[in-house]
């Protein structure tokens, strides 16, 4: 069995919608590599909805858009890959897609052996008009079993959205990632409301099936698609973060090629991509600062236990005024019965951090975080 790491990439919808083609992908393939994303582990492309063409082949096979694509997806897929990145494609489990081209409703053997003969690596597969009489669940476990017998390893994406309670059986169907929520914009009210959401559920990740709290709007500042409001690089930063240690798959969305320095420093921390891709896979859960005192509404403190016996340990601001979190030595189970010394290293600032009295503390703006990595020497 493969054992998957959340996946990294980019993806179009969030910049491009509509707006794709032949060249585009092969311009965003050049730019993942040209820029260092695929050094960084960002590996996947992935094409969204309205790529195909308004009606399947005399032979009920999925056509690609003659006008977008004018020679074929496999050609496409190859050129990826010849990059040395992931190629992945979107459908839908309805009787359409979300904007209305050809679903995989009834066709899920011959779609999966379709794109497996194109070269895809990744499927998204949508849940726009199913219908109403055939349960969520069941199309995704007969596409994720005509995926298996394809004969190509085909990352699945669900993006159920998070309705009809996914979280209860989406590790049943065979999926590597589930959509906690509905789609994001770029504004930091789809930020605050994708994490909450992601809270209430309690991060559901298994292995091999990643919560997926939908992609990544740092950078977009505005522009694109999916453009609102934009954001702050303090709330850029936040949602990167806050997305990293969940251990939600990062795929990008804003436009790569014109990424400028302060969208790289966030999207290209290596230190938070590493808690992100930690081989131990294990869940962040969340802590009270303390029994007698009711910590701020809408602030939240995570650990993560890492691979190498070091915490990543997150304070999460979400409220609109500064706050303040602490956590001590006894809630991250560093005090002991032996002499133990620890680091605490802030992964945005790069400084090291002095407890106070066995207590790590942090004052935090409005939609902030701060995100340590605590390393015992025993």
């Amino acid at each position: 069995m493969t054992i998957h790491k959340p996946p990294l990439g980019f993806n179009t919808w969030n910049t491009f919608g509509r707006d794709i083609s032949e060249d585009l992908i092969k311009e965003m393939a050049d730019a993942m590599v040209e820029t260092g994303l695929k050094d960084l582990g960002y590996e996947y492309l992935v094409i969204d909805d309205c790529w195909s063409e308004k009606q399947r082949d005399s032979e009920g096979r999925l056509i690609a858009s003659k006008e977008k694509f004018p020679n074929g997806m496999k050609v496409v897929a190859d050129y990826v890959h010849s990059k040395g990145l992931k190629f992945g494609m979107y459908s839908c489990l309805g009787t359409m897609t979300c904007d209305a081209y050809p679903g995989s409703f009834n066709h899920e053997y011959l779609d999966a052996k379709t794109f497996a003969e194109w070269g895809i690596d990744f499927l998204k597969y949508d849940y726009c008009y199913r219908p109403k009489n055939v349960p969520g669940p069941d199309l995704y476990r007969k596409m994720a079993l005509a995926l298996k017998n394809s004969g190509r390893d085909i990352l699945f994406s669900a993006c159920s959205w998070g309705h009809d309670q996914t979280e209860d059986w989406i590790d049943t169907t065979g999926a590597n990632m589930w959509r906690v929520t509905g789609d994001i914009k770029d504004s930091w009210q789809h930020i605050k409301n994708l994490a909450k959401k992601s809270i209430s559920v309690g991060n559901r990740n298994w292995i091999n099936c990643f919560a997926d709290l939908d992609m990544l709007i740092v950078g977009m500042k505005g522009k694109g698609f999916c453009a609102l409001t934009g954001c702050t690089e303090e709330e850029y930063r936040t949602h990167f973060t806050f997305w990293a240690l969940m251990g939600s798959p990062l795929m990008i969305g804003c436009d790569i090629r014109e990424m400028d320095e302060e969208t790289k420093n966030i999207l290209f921390n290596k230190e938070i991509l590493a808690i992100n891709q930690d081989s131990e896979l294990n869940r962040p859960f969340i802590i009270n600062s303390c029994d007698d005192m009711s910590d701020p509404e809408d602030t939240y403190t995570y650990v993560k236990i890492l691979e190498d016996g070091s915490l990543a340990v997150g304070f999460f601001n979400f409220t609109d005024t500064k706050a303040y979190r602490f956590v001590t030595e006894e809630l991250l189970g560093l005090s002991a019965d032996i002499p133990l010394e620890y680091t605490v290293k802030d992964l945005w600032s790069g400084e090291e951090i002095k407890p106070v009295n066995t207590t790590i503390y942090a004052e935090i703006p409005p939609h902030g975080c701060r995100l340590y990595k605590i390393t015992p020497k025993i």
